[in-house]
């Protein structure tokens, strides 16, 4: 909970950091500040695993309850790409068509991660915690 707030606390300035400069014409600033802030979410996530991995128990491997992991993951990166060449079509700028088209996968993505980690599509049966 405290790494997704963490996540979340580092987003929301270089959001506004982003639409503040896309506004003054400056989209590949904006598309550098995305992608920087996805990578420092993407590092502080994993850090908590890096260090019980390097640290703490150094034998065995960090379980993760999530089949859909390497689903999730692959979709992330197609969306980053998919981003840079929505943004290059549209001729490096921040639109409200780009807006609605990136808001559209997104809701697309999130509604396809969650269906695939509840076990209703894909081969992916429900583990309980106890399992």
């Amino acid at each position: 909970m405290g790494l997704t707030l963490l996540a979340a606390g580092t987003s929301i300035p270089d959001t506004v950091a982003s639409v503040m400069v896309a506004r003054e014409g400056k989209a590949d600033m904006a598309m550098s500040n995305i992608v920087g802030s996805n990578v420092f979410d993407m590092l502080c996530l994993g850090l908590p695993w890096f260090i019980k991995t390097v640290f703490v128990d150094t034998v065995n491997p960090v379980e993760v309850n999530s089949t859909g992991l390497v689903f999730i993951s692959a979709t992330l990166l197609l969306s980053i790409v998919f981003l840079f060449v929505a943004v290059h079509i549209n001729g490096w700028k921040l639109d409200w068509k780009l807006g609605i088209v990136s808001l559209f996968c997104y809701v697309v993505f999130a509604t396809l991660a969650i269906l695939y980690e509840l076990g209703i599509i894909g081969n992916n049966p429900v583990r309980l915690c106890g399992d």
